[in-house]
């Protein structure tokens, strides 16, 4: 049996969504279990027109949650009654405990991680890798994108170790296709950190480095990874996630703009239909902590249900592939080369 903790609170919709999202998993996946961590009489209220089996979901009250504007560590070391600490709580101390999934504070949940889990050994620094879709119908990963603002060499090709067993693990993805963030797909390009990098990702055969990858072919689905530190890989991703947005917003404001377009769109309502929810990160589930003693998934803040039904996905996958061992053995040899 796989059991998940969901902190119940922290995004825009909460806590229903974590809700619906986590019952649709229990009833596809007859060996998940669920513990709900938040305001109990709410979670329950939520609960009591659901179909589900009781006998596989637990509720643990938590009565205060941890804001976006709240300093992250400090949040994490004095709100003990909230939803988040104590899902982290659960998830350190019980052993039967297998993952955490979370739409709160980013900060937050990377201090949780990190001061309440703790890093697989021979980790440098964990990342978040989160997924979007590709115009071949696939997925590309982002490795980091945001945990980690300066990095060194090292922390690079760690998130390029991770980032490949964790597709392999959790989508399926044989022998992943790893790139390097770059301003330019030379070798010789880039500043000294991508220079440096270059080498050792091409030197490991281990992961299947394929070179240096430029911003605007994130997309295009030749590249199942991108490797870079988490303040380029943040905005590259919140960059690409805004124009999918407003891309969707301009396509609106045309089929509306005059009855003909109108009548064109009626023709077209299936195919922008699966174009929108193809475009939409939030259908692409979270980012998981890579690099942590146990699985954590952190979704956006907007998230829908169907956010969190597939953030609890990715969790399952991770534990029924044992990515945590995985990655310890792969950053160990790769430590001891």
């Amino acid at each position: 049996m796989i059991k998940i903790v969901i902190d119940c609170y922290g995004g825009d919709n909460s806590p229903i969504v974590n809700i619906e999202g986590a019952i649709k998993a229990i009833n596809e996946l007859k060996d998940l279990s669920i513990v709900f961590v938040g305001k109990e009489d709410e979670i329950n209220n939520s609960l009591k027109n659901l179909e589900y089996d009781k006998s596989r979901v637990e509720i643990i009250n938590a009565d205060e949650i941890i804001s976006l504007n709240e300093p992250p560590v400090q949040a994490i070391r004095t709100k003990n009654n909230s939803s988040m600490v104590k899902a982290f709580d659960l998830l350190h101390k019980d052993d039967s405990v297998n993952a955490m999934v979370s739409i709160g504070s980013t900060g937050a949940l990377l201090a949780g991680s990190i001061f309440k889990i703790g890093r697989i050994p021979g980790v440098k620094r964990p990342a978040f890798c989160p997924i979007l879709p590709t115009m071949n119908k696939s997925i590309v990963a982002i490795c980091d994108s945001g945990a980690n603002v300066d990095c060194d060499s090292l922390n690079l090709h760690q998130f390029a170790i991770m980032g490949s067993l964790y597709l392999s693990c959790s989508f399926g993805k044989k022998n992943p296709k790893v790139a390097l963030l770059n301003i330019g797909v030379e070798e010789e390009k880039g500043d000294m950190l991508r220079k440096e990098t270059y080498p050792i990702l091409k030197e490991d055969k281990s992961i299947n480095f394929v070179g240096n990858m430029e911003s605007r072919e994130l997309l295009s689905g030749d590249f199942d990874l991108v490797v870079c530190d988490g303040f380029n890989g943040n905005v590259l991703i919140k960059s690409t996630e805004g124009a999918c947005l407003e891309m969707l917003k301009l396509l609106k404001k045309t089929f509306y703009k005059s009855t003909k377009n109108k009548i064109g769109a009626l023709f077209l309502k299936k195919d922008i239909y699966e174009l929108k929810d193809f475009m939409d990160y939030r259908n692409y589930g979270g980012a998981p902590m890579l690099g942590i003693k146990k699985t954590v998934i952190k979704g956006h803040g907007s998230s829908t249900s169907t956010t969190v039904y597939n953030c609890i996905i990715q969790a399952y996958n991770m534990e029924k592939n044992h990515l945590i061992e995985q990655i310890s053995t792969a950053i160990n040899n790769s430590l001891n080369k």
